[in-house]
């Protein structure tokens, strides 16, 4: 039920964020917390995050559920400008101090149809790179990752023609009894576009 009232939110910030072009990416933070708990934080933070290419503003964006994962409430990020896309592959790296779990954080996507699919943490290639101690990269694509479909059908897969998503969402709702409760995320992964601020425009 949580995730029913949770989607509705991700589709009115999709229609709001989404610019329209293929080319630009946006991440919008956000929470759910109907009942006013107080304990979900999402924001991008400078200085928590990697080296950027240009600039020095290493942002990183940070979800946190501070308090129990039963409480009804997540942090959450909606991608903007996805809707229409062939998805070919998915990703994020986070830092190691932060939590990386089956349910969080993750990505939901939803496909045109209604069916949607979970790509959490601990499910994904993890990946070391030299050039970012501290932090792990994480990867969905053909031949890597496992994906949880929320019903009685099966993920089509990465690549194929026809199948677009209508929405991706980064969601975080594991709380301090399964872990640290927060996570930093940098390099979000879409098709190979990486996005480590609020608005990415790729080539």
């Amino acid at each position: 039920m949580r995730w029913v009232a949770l989607s509705a939110v991700v589709a009115a910030l999709v229609s709001i964020s989404s610019f329209g072009f293929a080319t630009v990416f946006q991440v919008q933070p956000g929470v759910f917390d109907p009942d006013g708990t107080g304990i979900v934080t999402a924001q991008w933070i400078g200085r928590q995050g990697l080296p950027d290419d240009v600039g020095k503003a290493n942002q990183a964006l940070f979800l946190q559920k501070d308090g129990p994962t039963s409480a009804n409430a997540s942090a959450f990020a909606v991608i903007g400008g996805v809707e229409g896309l062939t998805l070919t592959e998915l990703g994020f790296d986070y830092r190691n101090d932060g939590h990386c779990g089956a349910g969080a954080p993750r990505f939901n996507v939803t496909l045109p149809d209604g069916r949607y699919f979970f790509f959490g943490c601990v499910y994904g290639n993890p990946q070391v790179t030299e050039s970012a101690p501290g932090w792990t990269r994480i990867r969905w694509k053909d031949g890597e990752g496992t994906v949880f479909p929320a019903g009685n059908y099966e993920w089509p897969g990465f690549g194929v023609s026809g199948v677009v998503v209508q929405s991706i969402a980064i969601v975080f709702d594991e709380g301090t009894d399964q872990g640290s409760g927060f996570a930093f995320l940098d390099n979000i992964n879409i098709n190979g576009s990486l996005i480590g601020k609020p608005t990415v425009r790729t080539p």
